[in-house]
């Protein structure tokens, strides 16, 4: 199976849809999704990623699956605190906590790193849990059952689907790092998605299991083909 996951374009928040630019990278994507296509859609309930998953449904006369727990707001929440001038936001955008999630005293932890005794009060150890359970109900859906201790998969129904998930920034760094099994402070850390940007997720069956690995990670080729602009917070990439 190919797991697909696609970020939302250029959004706006408030109230949550696309900007033209976010228009024009969900149409130029449909010419990357609409090569070898998708035998399901699934996508978040939010505005903004079913406006980018649209222009690709039309195409390829697929309905879309509406996954409410991919929702950012439940993230944003959980992986979010009042920064220092009350404001909330991300954890990792934050200095304090993003030395804290790359230090080795948090790192020695592994994937119970919610237990440090600084994040033991906050929300972390929730939003891992959702995260985890609702990501491990979703993969078994599509054939695959997550075996944590072993950092693998068990093989329920083997396929060569693909399948492509739509939805969001700090959502995936908390989906992907779930399915990757990579603790999410380094996760948050280090990878970061693009807009409209294609990451490619292979369930890849050897001796009887099957293991996650990434093939691509925030492609936006789709964008460079299509002359549109590839900048992503101030640096041309």
């Amino acid at each position: 199976m190919l797991l697909y996951y696609i970020r939302h374009g250029d959004p706006i928040y408030n109230p949550d849809s696309l900007t033209e630019l976010g228009h024009k990278q969900a149409k130029a994507l449909v010419e990357r999704t609409s090569l070898n296509g998708f035998d399901e859609i699934y996508c978040s309930t939010s505005m903004r990623a079913q406006m980018t998953a649209q222009p690709t449904c039309e195409r390829l006369k697929k309905e879309k699956i509406l996954l409410d727990w991919t929702n950012e707001a439940y993230v944003y929440e959980e992986f979010g605190l009042k920064d220092e001038n009350g404001v909330h936001n991300w954890a990792f955008f934050q200095p304090k906590y993003l030395e804290k999630f790359t230090s080795e005293e948090v790192l020695t932890f592994g994937k119970k790193w919610y237990e440090h005794p600084d994040f033991k009060t906050l929300s972390f150890r929730a939003g891992v849990e959702r995260v985890d359970r609702e990501t491990d109900e979703f993969l078994l859906s599509l054939g695959y059952k997550h075996d944590r201790e072993h950092n693998r998969y068990e093989i329920v129904n083997g396929n060569e689907k693909r399948v492509a998930l739509f939805a969001h920034h700090g959502f995936g760094i908390a989906f992907l790092s779930s399915v990757l099994d990579i603790p999410y402070p380094l996760f948050a850390a280090h990878f970061d998605f693009m807009l409209s940007c294609v990451s490619v997720i292979k369930f890849e069956e050897r001796n009887g299991f099957a293991y996650a690995k990434v093939l691509q990670l925030s492609n936006d080729s789709h964008l460079f083909k299509a002359g549109i602009s590839t900048e992503y917070n101030g640096v041309k990439i």
